[in-house]
């Protein structure tokens, strides 16, 4: 009920004309999401090169390469989820963040996030043998960062992705 009330009065106050989104933030926003793929993309390049050059110890190469393997294989999803979050921000640039494009970026970001997570739980037992080959019980902590980020995301996208479209469900009724 709070939330229906909440969202109606965003939808009345945008609909006066009252907030004016600024650009400026959304190209900050923009430059943010660059800045973040970038060095993914760079690492992705760079560490492929690396490996090439330089295989893994043929004590680690079993649980090794897994792990490599699904870090490049959870890029896919990350670069489409960047690449959605930047089509999201365009939306919002040209007044149409109330729209069902928004919820299906959303929805697009979410289900990139779920599926990152789910490769990264995958490669925890590899995670777990390495550290028991290095005697290392830090690294099975390094290697739960990464699904607990992604979980927070996708459910950080799913609660956005309701209350956008509770509010598209609003104003489509004042309409």
């Amino acid at each position: 009920m709070l939330i229906n009330k909440i969202c109606t009065k965003i939808i009345v106050i945008l609909s006066k004309g009252g907030i004016i989104y600024e650009t400026r933030y959304n190209i900050f926003l923009k430059a943010a999401l660059i800045l973040i793929g970038l060095p993914v993309l760079v690492l992705s390049i760079v560490g492929f090169i690396w490996l090439m050059r330089n295989p893994a110890n043929p004590n680690y190469d079993q649980l090794l390469y897994p792990i490599i393997i699904g870090m490049y294989v959870s890029a896919i999803p990350f670069f489409i989820a960047l690449y959605q979050a930047f089509k999201l921000l365009t939306y919002i640039d040209r007044n149409q963040a109330f729209s069902d494009l928004s919820v299906k970026a959303l929805k697009t970001i979410k289900f990139c996030a779920l599926v990152i997570c789910g490769l990264y739980v995958m490669i925890l037992p590899f995670v777990f043998g390495v550290a028991q080959m290095d005697d290392a019980p830090g690294l099975i902590l390094v290697g739960m960062i990464p699904v607990f980020a992604s979980f927070v995301i996708t459910v950080f996208a799913a609660v956005l992705q309701r209350l956008l479209q509770e509010a598209i469900d609003i104003k489509k009724k004042m309409i």
